[in-house]
């Protein structure tokens, strides 16, 4: 893929300082430490690496080290390569949906001041609702299980709190004694879906109300007092509460794509960027409300750091989870009896071939390329000023 014209580093760069000028008092730690990791990526800040590949012997040169922040858009295609190859082994011969549970924006100002509470309540309330939802034997009468990620913005990077789940088409029937297939073309009623949705999750609302649990302050304060947010919660009852579920989109190899498009995804890559003349920012944006359209989109350099600074997550949130048979502590047993329910293949688990997977190859030769010398920061400054005296000598 080529280099895109502008990075969101470049846009920091030029206006980080103006905005912290007048924006420092109401930046989270966090925020600014994704704002000191991006700038520093792939700079002599981080230090660097020589590599070589170990079949021809040609010299790569020197690369700058990458921040691993998981909401730069410079260090996410690795992170995503590794986990998709993790899952490759769990994914089951059976077709696969993608469902999306979203919040209604009466609840943004709310989830601003409260993103671990409520983050935590949305995954919980989006997991109870599919697992009882599909163990109904109204439905499908099945213990499913399923990936669920988070997603905090919109394609024009406002604040849109929403939940993808990659759910296979089918369960394990009660007792774990065969697999139930589902429908190929239709997962759960969707209104079904949406009333124990809001209803879950506005259930566990007020019980952390309750429990004194959240902070209001500002536009919000007047929550606090039990009157207004009991009639805030009313608003929330009334309100549409949207659930969307994408018909079922192929087997394994399909998903392990598809999930390539959402795991490590940040709020905009470098590549939907189409300019910066120092002062506007340009980017490509597609409008779901209207057919799906692509559009272009110019914010002022403030607005685009404000609106791009909205979607870092609290420290350590886990945003990728595993619920039901695919839950981490049953995952791997779960998993070996749902392959012999549907007569696949047993897994062999081979830590070298998990190894080699990620290994970079060498374009000349294909073989694997590895990392001969490591610099640090210091080391690199005094490389620097040494090849400054040798090219004036």
């Amino acid at each position: 893929m080529n280099r895109p014209a502008v990075e969101v580093a470049d846009i920091l760069r030029a206006q980080g300082n103006s905005f912290l000028d007048r924006h420092r008092g109401q930046l989270r730690f966090q925020q600014l430490k994704v704002m000191r990791a991006i700038l520093r990526c792939r700079t002599a800040a981080l230090g660097g690496h020589i590599d070589k590949c170990l079949r021809c012997g040609k010299d790569w040169g020197l690369s700058f080290n990458s921040c691993r922040d998981r909401h730069c858009p410079k260090c996410q295609a690795q992170s995503r390569q590794r986990w998709i190859a993790a899952r490759q082994d769990e994914l089951l011969a059976t077709s696969y949906f993608h469902v999306v549970f979203t919040l209604p924006h009466l609840l943004n100002a709310l989830i601003r001041q409260n993103p671990v509470e409520l983050y935590n309540l949305l995954f919980r309330s989006v997991a109870e609702t599919l697992m009882e939802v599909a163990a109904n034997p109204k439905h499908l009468g099945a213990e499913i299980g399923f990936f669920a990620i988070l997603h905090t913005w919109s394609q024009n990077l406002l604040f849109h709190p929403h939940i993808h789940c990659v759910v296979p088409s089918g369960g394990l029937a009660p007792g774990r004694t065969h697999w139930i297939r589902g429908s190929a073309t239709f997962f759960l009623p969707l209104e079904v879906l949406q009333q124990v949705f809001r209803g879950k999750f506005v259930d566990g609302l007020e019980q952390a109300f309750a429990e004194k649990r959240l902070n209001f302050s500002g536009l919000i304060q007047h929550l606090a007092e039990a009157k207004g947010f009991a009639e805030f919660v009313r608003k929330l009852h009334r309100h549409e509460w949207v659930v969307y579920a994408k018909p079922s989109f192929g087997g394994p190899e399909q998903v392990l794509r598809y999930l390539g498009r959402y795991t490590h995804r940040v709020a905009i890559s470098n590549h939907r960027l189409i300019s910066f003349d120092g002062d506007h920012v340009a980017f490509r944006w597609r409008d779901y409300a209207h057919g799906n359209k692509k559009r272009k989109m110019t914010l002022s350099a403030e607005e685009f750091i404000r609106r791009f600074l909205l979607h870092v997550l609290p420290n350590r949130f886990v945003r990728i989870r595993h619920f039901g048979f695919m839950a981490n502590y049953q995952r791997s047993a779960s998993l070996d009896i749902c392959r012999q329910l549907l007569d696949m293949a047993p897994v062999v688990r081979s830590t070298e071939m998990t190894s080699t997977s990620s290994a970079r190859l060498c374009p000349t030769c294909h073989g694997p390329i590895t990392v001969v010398e490591r610099l640090n920061p210091a080391q690199l400054r005094w490389r620097f000023v040494a090849k400054c005296f040798s090219d004036t000598s």
